[in-house]
């Protein structure tokens, strides 16, 4: 199997996604019907449903298209780990086989150790109890607090998406203070085996209309030395990141790369990594 590792769908209302900008083309509806041809054009087989509203509405739904779509081959979803009800709410989830892990918008967090509160860490607690894995959406400013949820938490299967979103459009060089600081801290998260990480999300990062592969070396060269070919998956991030570029553009950006690591790096980057650790069932 060759899986997306995190791709979104929604039925586009302003209400719902208030982070969608006014001006761009993210203002319609995204679902199984369009994200089929675009896998099907870059040879992939499925792909992982992100939760892209902290609801549990937003989990029902995306568990339904996965019913409805076997190409969904997994859905991460929102449960409020922060809840004295959080218990009865994954014992909602966790039947569904397709319910493989949860995530929370921590980057729109104000407080930059949002993750070390008492009681969003008894929440990651209870997915280790229930056997789910947790998506880090953070910030570079962020990761600190990621490190050390990884150290509390040395069973619970954690994956960084987007590789913590470092600021590629300023094209910042290795030797830059900046640079320096988010590649520290990525290099000590990899030291956590417990921790994966997402190639995706990067284009959003970069400058949208003016990008080429060459701003991207930096940050991949590092991640794939922190990581591993063992520890990364490709993610295409769609359709956010048809804000800077169309589905195959990302895909080809990601898999050139790689590519050059090897056809064994290829193959675990591409499906075997996200079937192992969404603990995806081959089909």
């Amino acid at each position: 199997m060759r899986i997306d590792a995190h791709q979104h769908f929604w039925r586009y209302d302003p209400a719902e996604y208030p982070w969608i900008g006014a001006d761009w083309p993210l203002r319609r509806d995204f679902l199984p019907k369009d994200l089929q041809p675009e896998l099907a054009a870059c040879k992939l087989d499925g792909c992982v449903a992100v939760q892209a509203r902290q609801t549990l509405a937003e989990s029902r739904w995306l568990l339904e298209l996965a019913e409805q779509h076997d190409f969904i081959q997994g859905v991460v979803g929102w449960v409020d780990l922060r809840s004295t009800g959080l218990e009865s709410q994954l014992r909602e989830f966790v039947p569904h086989p397709k319910f493989v892990g949860v995530r929370h918008v921590v980057q729109d967090e104000p407080d930059d150790n949002f993750m070390l509160g008492t009681e969003f860490q008894r929440g990651i607690a209870a997915l280790e109890d229930f056997g789910l894995t947790y998506d880090l959406l953070v910030f570079p400013r962020q990761l600190p607090a990621a490190n050390q949820l990884a150290r509390n938490f040395p069973r619970q299967p954690l994956v960084l998406d987007h590789i913590a979103k470092p600021p590629i459009a300023r094209r910042l060089q290795p030797s830059q203070p900046e640079f320096i600081e988010w590649s520290t801290q990525i290099r000590r998260l990899a030291e956590c085996e417990n921790v994966f990480c997402k190639l995706s999300g990067m284009v959003t990062e970069a400058d949208w209309h003016n990008w080429e592969a060459a701003d991207f070396e930096p940050y991949l060269r590092l991640v794939v030395q922190a990581f591993g070919p063992e520890r990364l998956m490709y993610g295409s991030d769609w359709p956010v990141a048809l804000l800077a570029g169309s589905y195959a553009r990302v895909y080809v950006l990601t898999h050139d790369y790689v590519a050059g690591l090897g056809e064994q790096a290829e193959k675990k980057v591409f499906g075997e990594n996200t079937m192992r650790f969404y603990g995806l069932e081959r089909s």
